[in-house]
């Protein structure tokens, strides 16, 4: 990360590498993925994720989805969606 990339853009804290919980509410269908790789502001815990890590996190989805199960509570991995 570039130096002006580590300040939070919403409370100017630092930006940090670190694991969140990330929840899907599909409506009829809620996923939980832990463990998903993170930036946390460490003063507001505003969190981005990267685009990799999204796309991970569409392919759980899709699984889940094909699961049909009402709550669906996974770890992030990366080698349970390759």
């Amino acid at each position: 990360m570039k130096k002006d990339e580590k300040k939070c853009p919403i409370c100017n804290g630092e930006k940090e590498q670190g694991k969140v919980t990330f929840t899907v509410d599909l409506g009829t269908n809620l996923i939980v993925i832990r463990e998903t790789p993170a930036t946390v502001c460490s003063l507001c815990g505003e969190e981005w994720i990267s685009d990799e890590t999204a796309e991970n996190i569409e392919a759980v989805v899709r699984e889940a989805k094909m699961k049909n199960r009402m709550i669906e509570v996974v770890n992030f991995s990366l080698e349970s969606v390759a």
